[in-house]
């Protein structure tokens, strides 16, 4: 395995160097071939669970019982990718045209050859699994960077994998993940701030590198007047203040009917009031990021809002109890920047028409929720993301089938599901003609009658004159 520790340059590119010489025997195991070889990394880190819970503990601080949860979903998408890469971008027949019905069409997903993949310290199984999983269901070898904060986490999946060449791990700051951008991998997925994210596309733009972008979010949850209150407010908690609300997915906002708000924001207080800070959640992982949590609590209360739970004593070190704000101005930081931290606003508004134009106005647009009995369905598909869960938190990241990614500042291109399977291939469009047609029509050889069967058939097929 291949680890970057002090000259970044030459290990990132000698780890790039190993997935090239060994992309093309990857490639031709084929689909069945590539399946088996998941699926054993799969068994792998399922029989290791329990140390690699252990490792994400110990490196960024998420509770046991999370980080367990966390690779079991991981798995959950490995073993997708594994069983449904060639369903979805084997070959396929497509119909030809009117104009080329001599020929046969078939359409293919073709490998890029070598994917780069950055991940991140707060998922750091899950979210580059994603990414890593398809790339190489897809018949991609992996140059795998995790997160600063989670290198040991990176290098256990590696081992588990045993082949270096197919799936080589690399370590460091920001400057390897720009290494590895400048590499001449032919695609890279990143996942992590957007600050970061336009660093990423800057340096891959050098070399017109394609890039999938999962970024930042400030997901809101909408609370209609019909709601199961009860129901919303356990996934307000669980969805704001688990991991230490350092989910990108996260509950952030929460915009509530005015005729349920108070009942709503007792609720989740009284939710809330029973998560502890290094009990029920970890540490704040980055230490930075305690200084921008305690920015967007100050603010907020210094332009008017309140905290009927937590605030600024909220911040203990690394530390950081819930802290639940209402009355907060809508262009405060703590509405329009993404706090990654166990904080919420809790917004009363004067129905779900607001509550979607409020949701809508952020740069942000990866994920929403939305709890009502009647029209939920409808309230989510008025909603710019890239993803909506009716009555239940963060379902859609949880389906391995759907597609996860956002729109605006959260980024583009997908992982999961067929989408994420065809994110690391390229289409690959095939004509056989099967006899000469009767008619030459691309051909200088073309007799003048040959004009009048285009013309009847534009008549016929399009109704033109």
């Amino acid at each position: 395995m291949t680890v970057v520790d002090h000259d970044v340059t030459t290990g990132v590119t000698a780890a790039v160097q190993a997935a090239r010489a060994a992309a093309p025997g990857w490639a031709e195991l084929g689909f069945t071939g590539r399946s088996r070889r998941l699926r054993a990394w799969r068994r792998a880190i399922a029989r290791g669970a329990t140390e690699l819970a252990g490792l994400i503990h110990r490196e960024m601080g998420k509770p046991l019982p999370d980080a367990m949860l966390e690779i079991a979903m991981a798995l959950e998408h490995l073993a997708w990718a594994e069983r449904n890469a060639e369903a979805v971008l084997g070959p396929r027949t497509v119909r030809p045209g009117a104009l080329t019905a001599n020929h046969k069409c078939v359409v293919e997903y073709r490998p890029h050859g070598v994917v780069g993949v950055i991940g991140p310290w707060n998922y750091p199984v899950f979210t580059p699994l994603g990414s890593i999983a398809a790339a190489l269901a897809a018949g991609n070898t992996v140059v795998f960077k995790p997160s600063e904060y989670t290198p040991e986490v990176g290098r256990w999946l590696g081992e588990a994998f045993g082949d270096a060449s197919v799936l080589g791990v690399v370590t460091g700051d920001g400057r390897t993940g720009a290494a590895l951008c400048r590499s001449g991998v032919d695609k890279i997925g990143f996942t992590g701030s957007t600050a970061t994210g336009r660093r990423v596309m800057a340096a891959c733009a050098e070399s017109v590198t394609p890039v999938l972008m999962e970024c930042g979010g400030k997901d809101a949850l909408l609370v209609d007047a019909d709601a199961d209150l009860d129901a919303a407010a356990d996934a307000a908690v669980w969805g704001g203040m688990s991991n230490a609300g350092q989910t990108c997915l996260a509950v952030e906002r929460v915009y509530v009917h005015r005729d349920v708000h108070d009942a709503f924001l007792e609720k989740v207080v009284a939710l809330a009031r029973g998560v502890r800070a290094g009990e029920h959640i970890g540490p704040v992982t980055m230490p930075g990021q305690v200084e921008v949590i305690d920015s967007h609590i100050r603010d907020a209360l210094d332009r008017g809002g309140r905290a009927v739970l937590g605030g600024p004593d909220a911040v203990r070190g690394r530390f950081v109890e819930p802290t639940i704000l209402t009355g907060v101005p809508e262009d405060s930081a703590a509405v329009t920047e993404e706090t990654f931290g166990p904080t919420l606003t809790v917004t009363a508004v004067a129905d779900m028409d607001e509550a979607v134009e409020l949701t809508n106005r952020s740069r942000y647009g990866l994920g929403a929720t939305v709890f009502a009995r009647r029209d939920g369905e409808a309230i989510a598909r008025r909603i710019r993301s890239g993803a909506v869960s009716v009555n239940a938190f963060v379902a859609h990241a949880t389906v391995p089938a759907l597609p996860l990614g956002g729109t605006g500042a959260s980024g583009f291109g997908r992982v999961h599901g067929a989408d994420g399977l065809r994110e690391f291939a390229y289409p690959r469009a095939t004509t056989a003609q099967r006899f000469p047609s009767p008619v030459p029509l691309t051909s200088f050889r073309r007799p003048p009658w040959a004009d009048t069967p285009v013309r009847v058939l534009l008549a016929v097929r399009h109704g033109w004159r």
